[in-house]
């Protein structure tokens, strides 16, 4: 009997020596891998999610802090920009046609930051309503739920399982049941190699469609990410984007390319739903972002235009759609425009010094590279780059009275992007004043002929536009 359970106890002593190891690697491939965060109306679930609104007489930035899991305080930070006015917004979050919490944040007269806190109570698809007093804008956004993934369940419950049974192996063998004991040793053995399995195949299986970015959210897949998915095309065709003018605001009807119907899918594409980019007859630029008021409706003040014919190119993406660029445009009623008024428009903060924009200018087909000095290493990311350069060309001289920018063939939006800078976030907002002073941009005009160039950074809550006209050769000689 004796030599017996020494013979059991020393193989359930080789059975434990040999999961060891096992359990080790299980547990480093555990620590070590996990899943990639979950998108959601274009920023990562969980992460802040700037939005750039020109409501009324204001251009914002709009930032909804990442929210625990709820029930939670919803933090909103509110960044006004030199130009807009003080004044009171009215916050509201809404989800499934109830408002649970509501907040009002007092703008004041400086530029900068200001903020409220609201609650939300449930995970799922939520609605952030802005009032100024005269407009409504929306921001939907996600509240994820905090879900584990199934296979983290399978190595998780395999380490579990092993414990209790390694802990009933070893009271039997004390108990001088060393048969016995080797019937739990072996189920521990078993468990131990679901959950390693489940380790390392962690980073090969595929996540599920990102709710929000892939999928429309809903209560039922926000809740559960991980559900099976019907839809198998995830993919949806170009909308059609028609912008006119009503009263004081230029507003645009985004509509499916395929229905007709409104489209209510944009994501927040470089912190805004739709970059406008608008250039006047007399080659005047305004870069600005309408505000959602209704499923496929956005508009923007514009009642201070000058008269004629508008050129409008709208950049946007939508859920299943990728990125596109909508070209039109409007033409404003009057008299004609104020040549001699200075350029600047309400709420675009064009109130800082003149920076020097330095061109190194190639042939057509080859690189060339503009750097703008903004004087001093203060430059704030707008709407997530360190600086932005429109060009629109080539510019034709067309008859009198029309705006040669409708019909340019190259419309192009290139980035200074914000270099990692230690202890900075990843994605910093609109506080960090810690770029420049110079901004460096290279692109390749693809035609040669007159082009308009305007560079564009954030100093001291100012948004600063350089312009330049630019004549790119057709033959080698660069042109300074």
């Amino acid at each position: 009997m004796k030599k017996t359970a020494k013979k059991a106890l020393r193989t359930l002593a080789r059975m434990l020596s040999a999961a060891l190891p096992v359990t080790v690697l299980a547990t480093v491939l555990v620590t070590g891998t996990g899943t990639a965060p979950a998108q959601a109306d274009g920023g990562n679930v969980g992460s802040d999610l700037q939005v750039a609104q020109s409501l009324g007489e204001r251009d914002l930035t709009v930032i909804v802090r990442r929210a625990a899991a709820p029930p939670a305080p919803l933090r909103v930070d509110v960044v006004t920009h030199a130009g807009s006015p003080a004044g009171v917004l009215d916050l509201a979050v809404t989800i499934a046609g109830e408002t649970p919490s509501t907040a009002r944040v007092e703008l004041g007269p400086e530029p900068g930051v200001y903020g409220g806190t609201l609650r939300v109570d449930r995970a799922g698809p939520w609605e952030l309503s802005i009032d100024d007093g005269e407009q409504v804008a929306t921001i939907p956004f996600v509240v994820p739920a905090v879900v584990a993934p199934p296979w983290e369940d399978a190595v998780y419950g395999g380490f579990i399982a092993a414990g209790a049974l390694l802990l009933a192996a070893l009271v039997l063998a004390l108990a001088g049941r060393p048969g016995a004991a080797l019937v739990p040793a072996g189920g521990m053995v078993a468990a131990l190699a679901v959950g390693v399995t489940g380790a390392l195949l962690a980073p090969t299986i595929p996540l599920p469609p990102a709710v929000g970015t892939h999928l429309d959210p809903t209560a039922e897949n926000v809740a559960d990410p991980y559900a099976p998915v019907r839809v198998t095309d995830l993919s949806r065709p170009p909308v059609n984007v028609v912008p006119g003018i009503d009263g004081d605001d230029l507003v645009l009807h985004v509509t499916d390319g395929s229905t007709g119907r409104p489209v209510d899918d944009l994501l927040v594409h470089d912190s805004a739903f739709i970059h406008l980019v608008l250039v006047s007859p007399s080659g005047d630029l305004r870069h600005v972002h309408p505000v959602r008021v209704a499923p496929g409706e956005y508009r923007v003040r514009y009642d201070d235009a000058e008269a004629g014919v508008h050129a409008v190119a709208a950049e946007l993406a939508r859920r299943g759609g990728g990125v596109q660029l909508a070209r039109g445009s409007v033409t404003v009623e009057g008299d004609g425009p104020d040549t001699e008024a200075p350029v600047r428009h309400r709420g675009d903060g064009r109130t800082g010094p003149a920076a020097g924009l330095a061109q190194d200018v190639a042939a057509a087909g080859e690189p060339s590279t503009f750097t703008a000095d903004f004087g001093t290493a203060t430059l704030q990311p707008w709407l997530g780059m360190v600086g932005h350069m429109i060009v629109v060309g080539p510019l034709g001289d067309g008859p009198a009275g029309t705006n040669p920018a409708v019909a340019a063939p190259v419309w192009a939006h290139v980035h200074a992007m914000v270099p990692p800078t230690p202890g900075v976030p990843v994605m910093p907002d609109e506080s960090v004043a810690a770029y420049g002073p110079e901004v460096r941009f290279t692109y390749t005009f693809p035609q040669p002929g007159r082009y308009r160039v305007w560079v564009q950074a954030e100093q001291d809550y100012s948004v600063l536009t350089v312009p330049a006209v630019v004549d790119v050769p057709a033959t080698n000689g660069a042109q300074r």
